[in-house]
C-alpha cells in the first residue's frame, strides 16, 4: 500500500544508482556535481555495500610490473599505458573529492617481490618507465634488493619499488563517500534488494520486494551481481577473493604495498597487522562464484607464503578473514553501456575497483547528463 505522498516524494527520481559501492556513490556524487537540481537516490541491497567495495585489502594501485607486462602484451603499448593513467585519475578523483586523511591515504609506496623464477621482470622496467613517463614525469619503478633483508622476506630474489603507490582505510573511504553523498542531498536506502527492472520509454521502474521506485534514467553499477539484473549478454564473471589481517608474534618490519606472483597474492601493513590476501588462480573456476566463502586450498596457500615468504621464523595469529566478490571479463576496460532506455551500466571492475570506481562513475554520469537528464 503506498500513499500519496510517498508516491510524490519518495518513491519517484530524476536518477536511481543501484548499488552503494565505489561506483555507484561516485556516480551519484558525479552526477550532483554536475547537475545539482537532479533528485538521487542510491538503493543498496545489503546493511553496508555488498560486494567488494567494503572487503578488499585498501590498495591504491595501479599495476605491478609484471601485471603491467601482462596488460602490456594483451593491450599493446599505448592500451597499457592508457589503463594506467585512467587507474592513476580514478585515484586521484577520490582523493581530490573527499581528501586524504578523510581516506586514511598514505603514500607509502608499493614493492613487488620477484622470485628466482620470475625475476626475468626485471629486464622490463626501464621500457615500462619510459612508456608511463608521460604519466608520472619521473620513472615509476625502481629496484631495491637491499630492502628485502629490511622487511625479512625469504625466497625473494628481487624487489621492485613503485613510488606512486600508496595504501588507503577501505571504510573510511565508502563512509566518506556516504556523508559526501548525503551533505550533497543525495538519498541512500540500504537493506532493500532490487529484484527487476522495467524500461518504459521515457521512463524506468525499480522494482523492489515492497515498493516500485521510478525515474528517468537507472545507472546499475552492482559489479559482479549485474546479471542477475541484466539480461543483456555481458563479458561479466564473478571472482571471489580472500583476505585476512595477521598479527605477528613479534612486530613486523614490513611497510607499504606487496604484490606477488604476477599480483595474485597481495599484502600491507595495518598499524601492527598485516592485511594479505589472494589465491584466487589457485582455483578459477571455484572461485567464479556470487558466494561469499573460503576455500581451503587457497586458505592453506596463504598460510604457506605467511610461514615461508613473508613472515619467515615469526609465529603469528589470524584476527579475522573474510571474502569479497570482485568482477572480470576478457578485457580490463570496465563495461560503460546503455543497454536498454534509461538504464545504464558501469560494472566490471576487474579488482581494481579502488582506482577505477570513481573514474567509471564520473564517465557514466557524464553518459547520462549528456542523454539529458
Amino acid at each position: 500500500m503506498v500513499s500519496f505522498w510517498e508516491q510524490q516524494s519518495l518513491l519517484s527520481y530524476d536518477v536511481i544508482v543501484i548499488g552503494a559501492g565505489i561506483t555507484g556513490l561516485s556516480t551519484a556524487a558525479s552526477l550532483k556535481e554536475k547537475s545539482p537540481n537532479l533528485n538521487i537516490l542510491v538503493i543498496e541491497r545489503g546493511s553496508l555495500p555488498t560486494g567488494a567495495s567494503t572487503k578488499n585489502a585498501g590498495f591504491a594501485c595501479f599495476g605491478s610490473i609484471s601485471e603491467l607486462v601482462q596488460d602490456r602484451k594483451a593491450l599493446g603499448d599505448e592500451g597499457m599505458t592508457r589503463l594506467v593513467k585512467r587507474r592513476w585519475d580514478g585515484l586521484q578523483k577520490t582523493i581530490q573529492r573527499l581528501g586524504r586523511d578523510q581516506i586514511g591515504f598514505l603514500q607509502k609506496g608499493g614493492y613487488e617481490l620477484l622470485t628466482e623464477v620470475n625475476s626475468h621482470y626485471l629486464d622490463d622496467m626501464e621500457s615500462l618507465n619510459e612508456l608511463l613517463r608521460p604519466v608520472f614525469d619521473q620513472p615509476v619503478f625502481s629496484q631495491t634488493d637491499e630492502a628485502i633483508g629490511t622487511f625479512g622476506f625469504a625466497g625473494t630474489k628481487h624487489l621492485i619499488f613503485n613510488q606512486y603507490e600508496g595504501q588507503l582505510h577501505t571504510g573510511k573511504l565508502i563512509r566518506s563517500l556516504w556523508q559526501y553523498c548525503a551533505q550533497s542531498g543525495i538519498q541512500i536506502i540500504t537493506g532493500t534488494e532490487v529484484t527487476a527492472l522495467y524500461s518504459q520509454g521515457e521512463q524506468v521502474t525499480v522494482q523492489t520486494k515492497n515498493y516500485a521506485f521510478r525515474a528517468g534514467a537507472v545507472a546499475v553499477c552492482t559489479n559482479a551481481f549485474t546479471k542477475e539484473l541484466i539480461q543483456t549478454p555481458l563479458d561479466l564473471t564473478p571472482g571471489r577473493g580472500m583476505v585476512m589481517v595477521i598479527s605477528p608474534q613479534r612486530p613486523s618490519t614490513i611497510s607499504g604495498t606487496f604484490h606477488y606472483d604476477e599480483g595474485y597474492y597481495y599484502f600491507r601493513d595495518f598499524e601492527d597487522k598485516i592485511i594479505f590476501g589472494g589465491g584466487r588462480n589457485l582455483a578459477f573456476e571455484e572461485e567464479t562464484t556470487t558466494e561469499f566463502g573460503f576455500n581451503e586450498k587457497i586458505e592453506q596457500k596463504l598460510h604457506q607464503i605467511l610461514k615461508e615468504i613473508i613472515l619467515p621464523g615469526n609465529a603469528y595469529t589470524v584476527d579475522l578473514k573474510w571474502s569479497g566478490i570482485m568482477a572480470f571479463g576478457q578485457t580490463k576496460e570496465p563495461i560503460l553501456q546503455k543497454v536498454q532506455p534509461g538504464i545504464y551500466l558501469g560494472v566490471r571492475l576487474g579488482g581494481m575497483g579502488v582506482a577505477l570506481g570513481s573514474l567509471l562513475g564520473e564517465e557514466l554520469a557524464e553518459r547520462i547528463v549528456r542523454d539529458g537528464f
